[in-house]
């Protein structure tokens, strides 16, 4: 057998085994997309339920005066620590 010939036989290998790993891999992906469309078909997702929005009182209803004046003070005394 001469060095031609080894280099042929070694190419053809080597295009034989390319081919047949390329094969598998396109036949796996269209598997992959058949078995993702057969099951999205008969398990769809269940979407969730919305949450309801809470229901949010009145401001001021819901803060005591006191804090409000506490919050206050509190504010005229940053800005005059601040000037």
């Amino acid at each position: 057998m001469t060095s031609s010939e080894m280099l042929t036989e070694g190419v053809e290998l080597m295009v034989l085994g390319m081919g047949s790993v390329f094969a598998f891999l396109i036949a796996l992906v269209f598997v992959t997309n058949i078995m993702s469309s057969v099951l999205t078909r008969f398990f769809p997702e269940v979407l969730p339920a919305p949450k309801p929005a809470p229901k949010r009182a009145a401001a001021s209803a819901s803060i005591e005066p006191e804090v409000i004046a506490v919050i206050g003070a509190a504010i005229k005394q940053h800005r005059a620590r601040r000037n």
